[in-house]
Parts: structure tokens; C-alpha cells; sequence
């Protein structure tokens, strides 16, 4: 595109991924002015602001436009110099992925190690909730995303994976101390509750299936921002928590759990998004993605 010089707009990517203009210059080696000075030159060309001043710097809606537009066409020219056998000093293929904490706790790495690395290929994880994931497709973070969202965004593909099965749990000491004194639909809303992040809703609408009167899971809730302290932090009893059966399998053997409500997983559908974008190393991690997920996850009906 002539009215979106190629210099300026691999800077603007530079500097987002980098995260600061002096880091994005040391990358292109040029003069941190020079970097500046490119920036507000596209944005003058754009007339729109498409960064936001901060440390990180963050795209403005405008820039992640740009910044989608700057990973397609470094995506293509990567694979146009390998087709002309002049790709040497370019280094590996970069595919920057959004996965949720749980599938990268669980199935998505093995998946990984299937992508052949010839020629070299460089993964750079963006870990999110699954239901959040595809905004980072929308912002031009990514290039693809493990999601629970079946509708694809703008510009994207979108095929599904199978079915993550969740099971409710929780210690057995913490069973006798807060489950015990009557039927779960009536002590569970009230017990201490393991939730990922302000954003985990799935314990909440596990609560509601039992009890739709109540708005959701207790009052005291441990944030635990990780797929392994989660588990850990059921299995340590301090509360409650919907743990994927990998995870929660082995602990259930060993007596370390136990299922509150067998029978009544809760399975989230997980979905595989990426860019309508003819990249030949992204294709072949999809299909490394799609056969894993097809050998660990549960088939949709």
C-alpha cells in the first residue's frame, strides 16, 4: 500500500512489540528520534493516533488495525523471501498465539513439540482466558488463538477443537467442613470458592445450574492466576474449584479430591482461530494443534 510506507509501519509494529520506542530502535538499529519520527509521520498519514504514550506502549483501536495490517505483511514477506531462497539472516518464523492457562497446562505444548522446525519456527504464547483470547486477534497481537468463541473475527478462520471437560471438586477435609451440613445446592454457594481471575465466571454458573435463585459462588473467593495453583490451591483446601479432568484424574485417584456432583462436568468448547492468511508455517501448526486437540479433548455432539 503506497499510502502506508513499509518502513513506517514495521516500526509501528516494532515499537508495540518491543513495548517502548528506545527498545524498538535498538531492534531496528536506528536512532530512537528516527523511530519517533516514523511513527508520527503514519500517524499524520492515517490521521489517527495509534499509539497511547505509556510503558508499554498499547495501540489505540486505530493502531491495532495497523498493527494487524504490519504482522500480515512481515508474515508474507518472510515466506516470500524463503520461496526466492533468499531468506537467510531473516531467522525463524515468529507466530504469536493466544492460548488459555489450562490447555497450556494440559495438551496445547505436546502439540507444540509436533510442529517440525525445519524451517524454524519461534513461538511467542500470549496466555488469556479462553473467552478472551479472540480480542487479541482483534487487537493484532496474534496470529491465532485457542478460544471459546465460535464466531470468528474479522478477517479470521475459525474451526473447532473439542470439548475441555471441567469437573467441580475439592478436598475431602473441606468437604466435611463446609459441604457436609446439607444438600450441595444449598452449601456450595455459600463455601469458599477458587476462581482464576476477576474475570472466571465458569464456578459461577456452575453454582446457578444448582441453584438458579442464587447469583453465583461465596463471598470468599481466592484468585489463583495460574492453571497449576489452581489445582494446588483445591487440593490444599481452600475452597472449591472446577479443575479440568487431566488435572483433577490423578488427584481423584489418590484420594487427594473428591468429585462434588458426579456426573455433572461442565464442558467448555474450545475453538482454533487464525488469520485468512496464506502462511505455510501457520498451517502447519494448526494441524499439529487440531490433531492433538482431537486426541485429548472430548468430540462436541
Amino acid at each position: 500500500m503506497s499510502d502506508l510506507p513499509y518502513d513506517q509501519v514495521r516500526t509501528l509494529l516494532a515499537v508495540v512489540d518491543e513495548g517502548t520506542f528506545d527498545a524498538a530502535a535498538a531492534a531496528l538499529h536506528v536512532t530512537p528520534s528516527a523511530v519517533s519520527q516514523r511513527v508520527k509521520m503514519l500517524e499524520q498519514r492515517t490521521g489517527r493516533v495509534l499509539l497511547m504514550r505509556t510503558k508499554p506502549v498499547r495501540p489505540t483501536e486505530s493502531g491495532q488495525v495497523v498493527l494487524r495490517f504490519a504482522r500480515q505483511l512481515a508474515a508474507l514477506e518472510r515466506d516470500t523471501r524463503q520461496e526466492l531462497g533468499i531468506a537467510a539472516g531473516t531467522g525463524p518464523a515468529r507466530l504469536p498465539i493466544a492460548v488459555n492457562s489450562d490447555s497450556l497446562a494440559t495438551w496445547f505444548l505436546p502439540a507444540l513439540t509436533r510442529v517440525p522446525q525445519s524451517p524454524a519456527v519461534c513461538f511467542e504464547l500470549y496466555r488469556e482466558d479462553e473467552a478472551h483470547t479472540a480480542a487479541l486477534l482483534r487487537e493484532g497481537q496474534v496470529m491465532a488463538a485457542v478460544t471459546s468463541s465460535a464466531e470468528p473475527v474479522a478477517g479470521c478462520t475459525v474451526r473447532p477443537l473439542g470439548l475441555a471437560r471441567y469437573l467441580p471438586v475439592a478436598s475431602r477435609p473441606f468437604v466435611e467442613r463446609h459441604l457436609s451440613a446439607g444438600p450441595l445446592e444449598r452449601c456450595l454457594p455459600d463455601a469458599p470458592v477458587i476462581v482464576f481471575d476477576r474475570r472466571d465466571e465458569l464456578q459461577d454458573r456452575f453454582v446457578r445450574s444448582l441453584a438458579p435463585d442464587r447469583p453465583g459462588a461465596g463471598r470468599i473467593r481466592h484468585h489463583m492466576p495460574t492453571s497449576e495453583g489452581f489445582c494446588d490451591a483445591v487440593a490444599a483446601g481452600l475452597g472449591w474449584g472446577l479443575v479440568t479432568e487431566p488435572q483433577a484424574a490423578p488427584l481423584l485417584r489418590s484420594g487427594a479430591l473428591t468429585e462434588l456432583a458426579p456426573g455433572r462436568q461442565v464442558d467448555v468448547p474450545l475453538y482454533w482461530q487464525q488469520w485468512k492468511l496464506d502462511v505455510p508455517a501457520l498451517a502447519v501448526v494448526a494441524k499439529a494443534i487440531a490433531a492433538a486437540a482431537a486426541e485429548s479433548l472430548y468430540a462436541a455432539d
